[in-house]
């Protein structure tokens, strides 16, 4: 089965930064997209496809960079400006599809915590 296993989270003050680290392992399929969500609704933070298109939610724009290894089935979120609303668990998330197919896998990691408090 394919796992995720998120690395990074940490306490920091507000205005600092810090980056997540998330990587997979298993069954991965080739196409697939990797990504962040935080909280208990899993919010979307940030996506990224094997293809390289990007997506980020409106209120970490300008702030968050997400970026990925393919080789490694790894992804990462460098956070800066960190605010005390960032303040979540963060989870790593994945959603795989083989070649030719038209459904898709989904998964979760454990999730890493992000404390911003001064």
């Amino acid at each position: 089965q394919v796992q995720l296993v998120e690395t990074g989270g940490d306490l920091v003050q507000p205005g600092g930064s810090l980056r997540l680290s998330c990587v997979a392992s298993g069954s991965i399929f080739s196409d697939n997209t990797m990504g962040w969500y935080r909280g208990q609704q899993r919010d979307p933070v940030a996506t990224m496809t094997t293809g390289g298109s990007m997506w980020y939610a409106d209120n970490v724009k300008g702030r968050f960079t997400i970026s990925r290894d393919n080789a490694k089935d790894t992804v990462y979120l460098q956070m800066n400006s960190l605010k005390p609303e960032d303040t979540a668990v963060y989870y790593c998330y994945l959603r795989g599809s083989p070649p030719g197919g038209t459904f898709f896998s989904d998964f979760w990691g454990q999730g890493t915590r992000v404390t911003v408090s001064s």
